[in-house]
């Protein structure tokens, strides 16, 4: 795959990386039960494909997703791919997700992921999410900035950060990347936020191009219908009407798109991200390695304008 630069750092990003979300198994934000061995199955098969970076969380699956990250790098006997993984989110005993950009927070989590994924040095730490106080968001960027002086973390970047957040902290410290969500069904970020980013040379690596799995094709009124209780797509505006039929209507252009080239809606979906000029590179989810053959070939697929036309609705099916 190709690369490109990260921001202010010294990675060189391709342009889609391995996201560990689902793979952390069911907790409050899961994506139902997963088999560990296919996780791994499916790691190692986008690395095979070319893939240099895997994004996990402290948060998903509660640790759990960190662990597997861990197991499938210790197993690999490739180049050892980046490694990101993101703070802010924490859990009590009981599997209550509660939330802490405190400084003291910040440096526990730190140590527990580097046991967890068994590194010595974390590529990318990310704020996951910003603190409803400022200044509590202040004090754990600050305290970020330090991991990185004393060697524990490469390079530092934020997560879910709004164009106010994201100022304040490079008033602090330099930001290498942020990770917003945007896709085809979330767009919110084109406006002011990819706009600043692009000028201020932060890097951005953009999570669920494929819109949590709905723009994959893969979906049906009737596959929502069954996705299991502790699938937190459930509770998703997306996943419900009306949303769900405007999305799937959308699904059908990309499928027409995708018939083209040989490709599915999902790939689609990804290349439509990464052709904007603020986007570094896209988070690709996957469960198993044939999910990742599904995909992963994405950032080889260029689209017209024709093609961004029928996606956008603007031009009619040639058999309609």
């Amino acid at each position: 795959m190709d690369t490109r630069t990260l921001g202010n750092s010294d990675l060189h990003l391709t342009r889609l990386g391995f996201g560990a979300w689902a793979v952390g198994g069911a907790w409050e934000f899961g994506w139902s039960a997963q088999d560990d061995n296919a996780s791994i199955g499916a790691i190692h098969r986008a690395l095979e494909l070319g893939s240099n970076w895997i994004d996990t969380a402290a948060i998903y699956g509660l640790g759990h997703s960190e662990e597997v990250v861990g197991r499938a790098l210790a197993a690999w006997t490739g180049k050892r791919p980046y490694v990101f993984t993101k703070c802010g989110m924490i859990w009590n005993e009981k599997g209550e997700v509660g939330y802490s950009t405190r400084a003291a927070s910040i440096r526990r989590e730190v140590e527990a992921s580097l046991r967890r994924l068994k590194i010595e040095v974390i590529d990318l730490y990310q704020m996951h999410w910003p603190a409803d106080d400022l200044a509590e968001t202040e004090e754990g960027w600050a305290e970020m900035a330090r991991l990185k002086t004393q060697g524990k973390v490469r390079w530092i970047g934020v997560s879910n950060f709004s164009l106010e957040e994201l100022k304040r902290a490079q008033a602090i410290a330099p930001v290498t990347s942020l990770q917003p969500p945007y896709s085809l069904i979330k767009r919110e970020v084109e406006a002011e936020i990819l706009p600043f980013c692009h000028a201020q040379n932060i890097g951005t690596i953009v999570y669920s191009p494929m819109g949590s799995g709905l723009l994959t094709g893969a979906f049906s009124r009737e596959r929502v219908d069954r996705l299991p209780a502790d699938d937190w797509r459930r509770k998703s505006a997306e996943f419900k009407e009306p949303r769900l039929s405007q999305n799937l209507a959308l699904v059908e252009r990309l499928k027409i798109v995708g018939a083209k080239y040989g490709r599915s809606a999902g790939e689609v979906a990804i290349a439509w991200t990464l052709m904007n000029p603020a986007v570094t590179g896209a988070i690709v989810g996957a469960r198993n390695a044939q999910q990742v053959d599904g995909t992963f070939r994405a950032a080889e697929l260029r689209l017209s304008a024709e093609d961004i036309a029928m996606i956008s609705g603007a031009r009619v099916p040639a058999e309609v």
